[in-house]
């Protein structure tokens, strides 16, 4: 063997080992998990040492580790400037807590090793909740909308029912906090920031702001819209698994079917109730003995077991016109199984999609009278409606 041989033949055998233990060490670089910077917010479930389960707004759950490290504090809602904030500690945490996180994640977002976390207290936003509702009430205004108009910045609202014409201008400026409902919700919460140009005719609107002298006008400090369907028919069958209700549509002479939610409000209209809205539609009914004023509540879930906006009274302005969501609060609930088929119903449900079927929001039962005297009115004879308490703890803008 020549001794140039010998050297290519060490050479080989050094390199062996060397080159394994490069591909070892790059496999090893490559298996190590990246960190990355993460922020999220929610809603806290549980908290187990460190480590606090939260339910996060955009739907899964995350852990979030809380380090000794972790600068921990607290803000009330509404609260912008972290200078205001107060420090605290692990120990003051509570279930039900709003929590907004930032930090590191080595698993694609599953887990949340926090650097900083934001708090709003359930107590804290309990209050902010219940001054934010009773502003809804004082100076909130709902209905349809009649015509948008994006170059002045207008939205004209029809807030009659039963046929009156009560309009009102709602002027939209650049400070408007404008919200849209998503297509298989009505809860606040579930509202995403939207535009004036997705608004249009048909929609259903609440607006919060200051009115005019005459209160004709509104100057909106902010508004909620979405597109609701409003339907009248009669039962096919219901489907107590699904919790689904078919009618056939008076309008579209087609089946339909409406998924039924624990938000739902399923009422039955007493007959006599019925006779009298019947023959005011058809024109010739007396108008009926009133109470108090409707007060308009926040856009919130509509919800049987909850407080509905207005409170006590009547159900009917004065003057005759009658104000539905206090009627319906005092109308008997009933079921999906109480549903009879031939039975005629009204219905205001979520716009729902291809692949989301819609959701009842109102369901009214015992309507024959009123379908049969009016049936070009009946799929709008709930609108506008109001949407009840309840509601959103997210941002802290708005019950």
């Amino acid at each position: 063997m020549t001794a140039r041989f010998k050297i290519a033949v060490i050479a080989v055998l050094i390199s062996v080992p060397l080159s394994g233990a490069a591909i070892q060490d790059s496999a090893t670089q490559q298996a190590a998990p990246s960190a990355s910077k993460v922020k999220t917010v929610g809603t806290i479930k549980s908290i187990s040492a460190n480590a606090v389960a939260l339910t996060s707004d955009s739907g899964p759950e995350i852990t979030i580790l809380i380090q000794p490290s972790t600068r921990l504090l607290r803000m009330a809602p509404g609260q912008t400037d972290l200078k205001q904030a107060t420090p605290i500690q692990l120990r003051d945490l509570q279930v039900g807590d709003r929590l907004l996180a930032g930090g590191t994640s080595t698993d694609g977002g599953k887990s949340v090793t926090a650097t900083s976390a934001v708090v709003m207290t359930k107590a804290d936003v309990a209050a902010k909740q219940e001054r934010e509702r009773e502003d809804w009430q004082k100076r909130g205004v709902g209905g349809l909308v009649k015509a948008v108009d994006a170059g002045t910045g207008t939205i004209t609202l029809s807030t009659g029912a039963l046929g009156a014409s009560n309009n009102l201008v709602v002027h939209v400026s650049k400070d408007t906090i404008i919200r849209r409902y998503a297509l298989d919700s009505v809860k606040f919460d579930d509202a995403k920031p939207g535009t004036l140009e997705q608004i249009k005719p048909g929609d259903q609107l609440r607006a919060r702001g200051t009115k005019n002298a005459d209160g004709t006008e509104l100057a909106a400090e902010e508004i909620v819209s979405g597109t609701f369907r409003n339907v009248a028919g009669t039962v096919v069958a219901t489907d107590a698994g699904n919790s689904t209700v078919t009618l056939q549509d008076l309008v579209t002479k087609r089946p339909v079917t409406m998924k039924i939610s624990s938000d739902s409000q399923l009422r039955k209209l007493p007959p006599m109730m019925a006779q009298r809205i019947a023959m005011r539609l058809k024109g010739g009914g007396p108008n009926i003995p009133g109470g108090a004023a409707n007060a308009a509540g926040p856009p919130a879930p509509a919800r049987a077991t909850e407080s509905q906006a207005g409170g006590a009274g009547s159900g009917f302005r004065q003057g005759g016109t009658p104000d539905f969501q206090q009627m319906l609060s005092r109308m008997p609930a009933v079921t999906l199984a109480d549903l009879q088929k031939g039975e005629a119903l009204m219905i205001v449900a979520t716009e729902g999609s291809a692949e989301v079927p819609s959701t009842a929001i109102i369901l009214l039962s015992g309507v024959e009278p009123i379908l049969t005297a009016a049936p070009s009115q009946a799929s709008t004879i709930l609108s506008p409606w109001n949407l009840s308490a309840g509601g959103n703890v997210g941002t802290g803008d708005t019950p």
